[in-house]
């Protein structure tokens, strides 16, 4: 098959978007800013979702469902929440349609006119909120643990899929605790959770740290985040973590009886990852001939193709990739054995590679002569003979998967400490944005102000305060004030 990709030197966003569709991941749909997401996409998205269940699951969450709609006024309760979602809500204020009486079709009803508007929900802190009013009476209700599984809605003007787009997939935790030092304790370990699945699953390499105010979340007291460098020397912000305080349950009247038989208020967090976790792990990882998925996280992470001329070779080949396929589904790999003779061998290759699967195994009639299989790996490109009778094959291919695993972390971890510069004046800073790009370590001065001024001079923000930020004195890089230690910059998605 002809791949057809642009460089990631010559066009990073063109080969960006141009691999998400030809790999069969996504596609625009007929709602402007919205995506469909295709079987290949949706099954990568699907194990991403069950680790990070069963990771919740371990650490005592469970999964609820909450409405898609929202009342205006639950959002008008909390006011830097609603201040820093106005602009990116959907308003439903009909419930009904009617013919046209001229015939040119239907027309909103305007006798269905809602009393209050609804919000499609941008995110649910507020109707949580409002429903955990009803839950929670005395401390033994506490702590309350929940999460779901959802689509939300941010009414975005410039799309790019997985990364930006109107309506988009995710899990929302949402925790309530009896005190400030559990609910901060809850926030941290929700942050390390993330951090954990990326690393140990997406193969990606990430920075824990705390947000500025400038950049926390509306309606936080603390947002806690793991920050990722992308191929083309841009961050993306890969999950955050935010410690809510007693802010929204002071907007909603949530209350408990403490032990000592005192009424308090709640403290709370709220945590989510979204389907741009896709987006991160192509820009990521994946090259100019395609996806490169980790073994972990890929669909198929074994194709065994047969290179045959006639029935007979095939069926001799087949009878021996299914004694394969069979053998390796018992250790828990997923494995493909495409036999299709509608495509020749070569295509096959040129497909499986596009779509990242980790391992390709190649048979043909000099192969079982020899007792042997060809074997390639998606991230290195190298192929190798291997001899079935030297190992069993069930521990060749799990070694082969746990080295892919590896080698693409080590990659992506040796690129962001590439990436990574330490400057420590304004000259020097603006050089390395615009000529290196990546994490920019600078001191600042701890304003918003100066935050801002950055932000407008250069489209840099800062990424996070790394939580390993050693105390060192300087100046920053803008103002000349003094500074106790460095933050992240970064030009981002």
């Amino acid at each position: 098959m002809s791949k057809g990709l642009p460089k990631r030197s010559e066009d990073y966003s063109l080969w960006y978007n141009e691999l998400v569709k030809k790999a069969d991941l996504a596609e625009n749909s007929a709602v402007r800013g919205c995506m469909v997401i295709k079987p290949y996409g949706y099954s990568i998205w699907e194990k991403m979702q069950a680790e990070l269940d069963r990771m919740f699951k371990e650490t005592g969450h469970t999964n609820a469902y909450f409405p898609l709609f929202i009342p205006k006024s639950f959002l008008s309760k909390e006011a830097s929440h609603v201040e820093g979602f106005a602009k990116e809500c959907a308003v439903v204020t009909h419930y009904r349609l009617k013919n046209a009486e001229d015939g040119s079709g239907v027309i909103v009803d305007p006798e269905a006119k809602l009393e209050e508007e609804l919000i499609v929900r941008p995110t649910s802190e507020t109707v949580i909120w409002s429903t955990y009013k009803n839950w929670i009476q005395s401390y033994r209700d506490l702590p309350l643990l929940v999460n779901q599984w959802a689509n939300v809605v941010r009414w975005e003007m410039r799309t790019r899929l997985f990364l930006r787009t109107a309506e988009f997939l995710w899990q929302e935790g949402h925790t309530a605790h009896a005190t400030k030092e559990e609910a901060m304790e809850e926030t941290i370990q929700m942050m390390n959770i993330y951090a954990q699945f990326a690393e140990d699953f997406m193969a990606l390499p990430v920075v824990k740290g705390r947000k500025s105010e400038n950049e926390r979340f509306a309606g936080a007291d603390e947002t806690f985040c793991i920050e990722a460098m992308m191929q083309d020397g841009k961050a993306l912000q890969a999950g955050t973590s935010h410690f809510l305080g007693q802010n929204f349950a002071k907007a909603f009247d949530v209350k408990f009886a403490s032990k000592e038989g005192g009424l308090e208020y709640v403290w709370g967090t709220s945590w989510g990852v979204s389907t741009r976790l896709m987006g991160a792990l192509i820009m990521a990882h994946s090259d100019d001939n395609g996806l490169v998925l980790p073994p972990k996280l890929a669909p198929i992470q074994v194709v065994i193709v047969p290179i045959y001329r006639g029935e007979a070779e095939l069926e001799a080949i087949s009878s021996k990739a299914v004694e394969l396929m069979d053998s390796l589904r018992k250790v828990g790999v997923s494995v493909k054995f495409d036999n299709r003779d509608t495509h020749k061998p070569g295509w096959k290759f040129a497909e499986y590679e596009l779509k990242g699967v980790p391992l390709r195994i190649g048979i043909g009639p000099r192969d079982l002569e020899n007792g042997t299989i060809e074997l390639a790996r998606r991230d290195t490109l190298t192929k190798e003979t291997f001899e079935l009778s030297s190992q069993p094959i069930e521990e060749k291919i799990l070694n082969l998967l746990d080295q892919i695993q590896k080698s693409i972390y080590q990659k992506a971890f040796n690129f962001r400490q590439e990436k990574t510069t330490e400057v420590n004046s304004w000259d020097e800073f603006k050089s390395v944005l615009d000529s290196k790009g990546g994490f920019v370590a600078a001191h600042w001065d701890g304003t918003s102000q100066t935050e801002e001024r950055i932000k407008e001079l250069t489209k840099a923000t800062i990424r996070c305060i790394p939580l390993d930020q050693k105390a060192e004195e300087g100046v920053c890089i803008l103002t000349g004030k003094p500074s106790l230690g460095r933050v992240l910059f970064a030009k981002a998605y």
